[in-house]
């Protein structure tokens, strides 16, 4: 895998992967930058968040669950002092749907957690990472009611 940032003036960059897709990357005014872009550590965010629910919507339709929709947050703290490395995230799976099994959500997060996101697994080497869901039940017209919500600890 190969990626790469060009550099276009201040503290704003493009970055491009093998894929071919481009992304904006800057920085905070107060730190010299134009609010251009992502900042390197919201990727890293978004990354987990994107690699976790990849996986966990996809062992859902193979389970045949009735999932209307789905997020996932990830809610990171940054340490005070510099480098500002993460020092604890909360990934949180919310899904919505009809009559979703409990026990097909915590093997998906099961499975995502311990043998198929490699986002997960580095990133859980070097920060705490906890594990929580939401499961709601899709009432229409956009109602959903909460029926359940775990955690999740491998």
């Amino acid at each position: 895998m190969n990626s790469s940032v060009i550099w276009h003036q201040g503290l704003s960059f493009t970055g491009k992967a093998d894929t071919g897709f481009e992304v904006p990357l800057g920085a905070d005014p107060a730190v010299g930058g134009a609010n251009d872009g992502f900042r390197p550590l919201e990727l890293m965010a978004v990354s987990l968040a994107g690699c976790t629910a990849m996986d966990v919507i996809s062992i859902l339709m193979k389970k045949k669950q009735d999932v209307t929709s789905f997020e996932v947050r990830v809610q990171a703290e940054q340490a005070q002092e510099m480098p500002r490395v993460f020092t604890h995230a909360v990934i949180r799976y919310m899904v919505s749907g009809h009559a979703v099994d409990e026990a097909a959500v915590r093997r998906a997060i099961e499975l995502t957690a311990t043998n198929y996101c490699p986002a997960q697994a580095m990133l859980g080497k070097v920060v705490p990472l906890e594990l929580v869901y939401e499961i709601l039940e899709d009432e229409g017209n956009g109602n959903k009611r909460l029926v359940k919500e775990g955690k999740f600890q491998p």
